[in-house]
């Protein structure tokens, strides 16, 4: 079983920054898949930033030159450093993790609201 843990959001004026973490527990292969993804009010959840298995980064176009995705293997922690926030960033971000067997696991989502 895995289990995810996001901490990190909150309230924050636009062009502000903000780091949100992910800590994995439980059978996890750190190197696997991981990622952010969003969604905000009435809208599909969505990939922000991704690190794939083999170590590429993808990040959504609206994000890309504002947030930076990293893990760190000891600690089974995945980060996400959002700056120059914007109030369209308003969403609650979810951790994700792709098992060996391609199974899909959440965190339970931790909120963000950026104020204009």
């Amino acid at each position: 079983q895995v289990r995810l843990v996001e901490s990190g959001g909150g309230l924050v004026q636009a062009g502000g920054s903000m780091r949100l973490s992910c800590a994995a527990s439980g059978s996890i292969f750190i190197n696997n898949r991981v990622g952010w993804y969003r969604q905000a009010p009435g809208k599909q959840r969505d990939a922000v930033a991704v690190i794939m298995a083999g170590g590429n980064i993808n990040y959504a176009d609206s994000v890309k030159g504002r947030f930076t995705i990293s893990r760190d293997n000891a600690k089974n922690t995945v980060y996400l450093e959002m700056n120059s926030l914007k109030p369209e960033d308003t969403a609650v971000y979810y951790c994700n993790y792709l098992s060996v067997a391609g199974s899909q696991y959440w965190g339970q989502g931790t909120q963000v609201t950026v104020s204009s």
